[in-house]
Order: structure tokens, then C-alpha cells, then sequence
């Protein structure tokens, strides 16, 4: 089974590839760490793509193309593969189909996690972590039981990303627009993109998306 998980910053992808990832043994490509990956191993493909950009250039499609080709080479893609940020354009989604029929496989789905923007905003801009564990909070949605104090490891730090603002949240999503654009279209043309909505409850995503897989959603 292999997929491509679309939705904006703060919808859910991440979530729900991991959860994938643990129950179906599937794996999430995500092309900017095989890329810093390919990079840091020195395959050949990542010496030429750090040669591209210490040169301060755009790695082309073709070496974005290689890195995934070696990706799905190496075995723990065998149980499916979940693309995330590839394809953007009509040239990669070629690229992508060919990708996997040299190695007799398939595109499955196309699954987009629809969000609501504001509730989106709202979501993102109230976000907090423990400093020390990582552990998540909200403004709204989940404070500590504790003020000041982390309900898992009892750390009194508390930090906040600096891009999670509501200027920066819309430019992104306006990005992921931009970037979706070209390729729902040639997918849905193929009858592959389902829909789910990326708001509800964390486990009730997992079960739509579950459903999707297991061909009970059309």
C-alpha cells in the first residue's frame, strides 16, 4: 500500500504516520530528511545533491527523484510507503508513477486531510510543549493539571515554536495551496483522492483513514 498524506502544517500528517507507521508497518518518505539523510551518507546520489547545494542551488527533480528511488530500494518500504511533501507538480507525479512501476508497485491513494483555516489557526498559535520531555499543551484545548508544571515529568519550562503565530500559520497554508494545486487535480482525475476530515478527533482520523485503506470508503 502506498499513499500520499496531504494536508497543511498542523493538520494531523505527522500523527497519523507515525500511527501507520506502528500499525501497518508502512513508512513515511518525506523528502526533505531523505534528503538530509542521502546528504549525511554520502550515497551516491546525496554527494551530488550536497554538491548542489553548497553551491546554493535547487536540487532538481531528477536528484529528488533518485533519493527516492534509493529510499524505496531498501527494505522497510516493502509494507507501503506514505509520501509526504512529493509530488508538488505534474512532473514529479510522472516521476513518482515511474518510480514505482520499475519496482512493481503502485500509487494507492491520494488522502487529503481537510481542516478548517481558522479552528486550523487556532489550534497551531495556542501550542506549547514541556521543555524538558516534549510533552504537548494548548491554551485552550489541554493545560496542564498543574499550572506551571508538566503532568508527565513534572518540569516547571515550558516552550513555544516561534513560527507557530497566526501571520506565519496562513502563509504556510496559502504555500500548501499553492503546492497542491497542480497535482490533486491529475489524481483525482484517476479516482484516487479520498477526503477526510482532519479536524475531528485524533482516533477518529486514524479510523477514517483506516477505512480508506481497507477499501471501505469509495
Amino acid at each position: 500500500m502506498n499513499i500520499i498524506l496531504l494536508g497543511p502544517p498542523g493538520a494531523g500528517k505527522g500523527t497519523q504516520a507515525s500511527r501507520l507507521e506502528h500499525d501497518r508497518g508502512m513508512v513515511q518518505l518525506s523528502t526533505g530528511d531523505m534528503l538530509r539523510a542521502a546528504v549525511k551518507a554520502e550515497t551516491p546520489v546525496g554527494l551530488k545533491a550536497k554538491a548542489v547545494m553548497e553551491a546554493g542551488e535547487l536540487v532538481s527533480d531528477d536528484i529528488v527523484s533518485a533519493i527516492i528511488g534509493e529510499r524505496l530500494d531498501q527494505p522497510d518500504t516493502e509494507k507501503g510507503a506514505i509520501f509526504d511533501g512529493y509530488p508538488r507538480t505534474a512532473a514529479q507525479a510522472e516521476s513518482l508513477d515511474g518510480l514505482l512501476a520499475e519496482r512493481g508497485r503502485k500509487l494507492d491513494y491520494v488522502i487529503e486531510l481537510k481542516v478548517d483555516e481558522d479552528a486550523l489557526v487556532d489550534r497551531i498559535v495556542g501550542r506549547f510543549t514541556c521543555a524538558n520531555c516534549g510533552e504537548g499543551y494548548h491554551d485552550k484545548y489541554k493545560l496542564p493539571k498543574v499550572k506551571g508544571t508538566c503532568d508527565v515529568c513534572g518540569g516547571h519550562e515550558f516552550k513555544r515554536r516561534p513560527d507557530d503565530n497566526a501571520e506565519t500559520v496562513r502563509t504556510r497554508m496559502a504555500e500548501y495551496r499553492a503546492k497542491t494545486a497542480p497535482i490533486l487535480p491529475i489524481y483525482e482525475a484517476r479516482g484516487l483522492v479520498r477526503r477526510v476530515d482532519g479536524m475531528a478527533q485524533i482516533d477518529t482520523v486514524t479510523k477514517e483513514i483506516e477505512a480508506v485503506l481497507d477499501g471501505k470508503v469509495i
